[in-house]
Formats: structure tokens, sequence, C-alpha cells
């Protein structure tokens, strides 16, 4: 099965980082985190932390790479989205980390993953 659409893709790179994730310690506390304005693809948590994770699906040779399509306004969407959803849900003490996966999908395989843990943080 080939995926076709932008959405079937992102889904596809979102439940293998999820994979990724769980197999290095984290839970995952929620998918597709969305207020108006913005959304964070995977949270994760793992002891004392937890990671806010944007996740960028790419075709071999893509135009724009993932780590090129999070730019100043992307990351201040996901901010916003963060800071809403600590206000919301947690409670007690956390360190939050802003992680970006770029991932390389090809015939429904994926070839490549690159994650950054602390790609941006809040005041950038």
């Amino acid at each position: 099965m080939t995926m076709s659409s932008p959405k079937e893709i992102g889904y596809f790179g979102e439940n293998y980082v999820c994979g990724f994730l769980i197999r290095h310690g984290y839970e995952i506390v929620k998918k597709n985190f969305t207020i108006r304005g913005g959304e964070i693809d995977i949270i994760a948590m793992k002891k004392d932390i937890i990671a806010f994770v944007e996740v960028k699906t790419r075709k071999p040779g893509a135009l724009v790479s993932g780590e090129e399509a999070i730019d100043f306004v992307k990351k201040q969407h996901i901010i916003k989205t963060a800071e809403s959803y600590i206000e919301r849900f947690v409670k007690g003490d956390f360190t939050y980390r802003f992680d970006v996966a770029v991932l390389t999908e090809e015939n429904s395989k994926v070839i490549n993953l690159k994650y950054y843990a602390g790609a941006f943080d809040a005041g950038k």
C-alpha cells in the first residue's frame, strides 16, 4: 500500500516516532493536541521531562526539508500550543523540551530518522 495524501504520510510518521519514543522509555501522553492556532504532533513524558514533539515526514528529494519547514512562525505556534497544554493539564514540576523528528519515507518504509532533542526553546 502506498500512502498518497499528506495526512496519511503525516500519520505514518507520527506513529513511527511514537514507537521510537516508547522504545526509548517515553510514555505517549497525547497525540495531535490542537488549539485554535496550533497543534503539537506528540506529547511524551520520561521521568520529569515533557517533550513536545513536532514530526516532519518527507519523501526522498523533497523540495523543503523537514528542518526547513519548522520556521519561526511554526515554532511560535508550537510554543503557544504547549503553553496552553501546560496551563490546562500539567500539575507539578516538569522540565519542558521542544523536540523535532524528521523522517524520510519511501514505499511505506522509514529510510532515515533524525531526532533532535531540544531542537529549539520557548525563548527563540
